[in-house]
Order: C-alpha cells, then structure tokens, then sequence
C-alpha cells in the first residue's frame, strides 16, 4: 500500500479571499511547502439514499456525521487509483479510512458486487477498512451515487526542518476554489463542470492538524480577522440544488444521465448470483433522478 488509509485529525475550515490568501501564503513561507500533490483538481462521487439522509444529517450541524464518496486527484480511467473514503466527525475530529483500487472496481463494487477477486483485492488493502465500508452500506441500504463534487486544490505541508513546536510534520494547509456540483454524468472519468457553489475570488482554506493550530498560524489568522466556518462542499450542494426554480430542475432532471453508474450495474449482473442480481436490479430501477425528490 503506497497510501496513507488512515486519518485523524482536526478539520478547521475558513472563507478567505484572494487577497487574504495572498497574504497568507506569504507569511507561510518560512514555515511550509507545496505537498507532492501540488495543484489538483479533485473529483468525487458522492454517495446517498434515497430521501438523502446524509445530506441533511450534515447541515444540521450535529456532533456526529459521515459520508461516503470515490475521489480521485486527477481525470481518471478505467485502471487509474482511486480511492473509497468513508469520512467521518465526531466531537470535532474528523476520522477518514480509505481504500485506493482501480476506477473500475471501486465503481463494482459501490454499485453492489460482492465479486470474489474484487473482495479479496479490497481485503488486502485494509481488511479493517474493507468492513468499516462494507458496514455503512449494510446500515444505509441503498445508498447509491448521488452527486459528482470537484474543486481546484493548492495543498501545503511543513517543511521538513520546520520545529516541531511549529505544527510538525502532520500539519496541513489547502486553498480550495472553483467548486463545482453537479447531479448527472457522476463520473471520474469526465471532466470538471457544474453548478458553482462558492463566490469566484473566494477561497475555502482548511487547516488539518493532529493537534493545536501553529503559533504562527495562530498570529496570521487574528491578523486578518478570520474565524472557522462549518461549510460543507456536500451540504451546500445539497442546499443549492434545492433552491432551484421548477423549471431549472425539470431540465437537469431531464438532462441527467448515469451512464457510468448503469455500467457498473451490469457489470455486477454479471459476477453476482442470481439473488444479488436480483437485488441490484431493483436497486437501481429503485434510484432517485435528482435531488429535487427529496424533502427539505
């Protein structure tokens, strides 16, 4: 395993401008560097039920919530890695176990498939992750793809001379702009496009630490006056497709397509047993086309 599939950590997130962000970068110079990511544009599929409990557990602000997604770093392909995450925040502190496979098999195997080679290639990359996932989808039955979320990502660590005093090693910053959500074409493979859900020239900086935020960073934020927001890209998509006007949303409805989904599907047709062929049939025939159908 050439991942890390383990997190935790704090999550703290901030609404900074391009000035700020300007200003910031600057003052963390001394103190950190661009990770091996870079600049990224990231890209996830989000997973739900069918009334989207998930989405509307997550703005509710409550002290526990969870979520399940596939992302990947870049424009994938059927045998590009990506990775299942099951992300979840408790008392503040974000846990997020994940598994990296090929695009291919982590769609089977969201959409369904308990195939033999494909459950012995999730088992061993993490067999703990592996039931972790496999008990959130027995517990939410159904969940099902439900929205395609990407962003524009500047990622940031510490350096490796910087003291330990100074956030050590685990410290992390990200700018994330250019989020954009949409509810059809729910594909890795395709490219960024979609419903903007943050104001351009804005930009999300999380701060992800194992511990105490940097005294540095600490002076940087009373500098420029800013306080953490609770934004969440997944609950704020949600919050937008539901306050489209009824024809906005007749026309994306009719526009959707889930063409990589219904793939998958017939894909674990063919490696299931009759009984889960079944299943995942009525599953599918059973999916929302959008999120106007679910209740506020």
């Amino acid at each position: 395993m050439g991942y890390q599939a383990v997190f935790k950590r704090y999550e703290i997130k901030y609404l900074v401008t391009d000035e700020q962000k300007a200003r910031i970068l600057k003052a963390m110079e001394p103190y950190m560097e661009m990770d091996r990511f870079g600049r990224s544009t990231v890209r996830n599929i989000y997973f739900d039920t069918d009334d989207f409990v998930l989405a509307r557990h997550s703005i509710a602000k409550p002290d526990f919530k969870e979520k399940l997604r596939i992302r990947s770093y870049s424009k994938a392909d059927a045998g590009s890695t990506v990775f299942v995450e099951l992300k979840r925040k408790y008392d503040g502190v974000v846990y997020k176990r994940r598994i990296g496979l090929p695009e291919t098999d982590a769609m089977k195997w969201m959409a369904g498939s308990r195939d033999p080679v494909l459950m012995r290639e999730a088992e061993a990359e993490s067999s703990q992750v592996k039931r972790e996932i496999e008990y959130f989808m027995n517990l939410y039955r159904g969940v099902k793809p439900v929205l395609y979320l990407s962003y524009d990502r500047e990622a940031y660590r510490m350096k490796k001379d910087a003291s330990a005093l100074d956030g050590g090693s685990g410290f992390r910053i990200t700018f994330d702009c250019n989020i954009l959500c949409r509810e059809g074409d729910l594909s890795l493979r395709s490219d960024p496009y979609g419903t903007a859900i943050l104001e351009k020239g804005m930009f999300l900086m999380e701060l992800k630490c194992p511990g105490a935020i940097p005294m540095w960073m600490t002076k940087i934020l009373s500098e420029e006056h800013l306080y953490k927001t609770s934004f969440s890209k997944y609950g704020t998509a949600y919050c937008s497709f539901m306050d489209k006007a009824p024809h906005e949303r007749a026309h994306e409805i009719a526009a959707a397509g889930y063409e990589n989904y219904a793939a998958a599907r017939e894909a674990c047709r063919t490696n299931s047993s009759a009984r889960r062929t079944g299943r995942a049939g009525r599953r599918l025939q059973e999916r929302p086309t959008s999120f106007g159908r679910a209740s506020a």
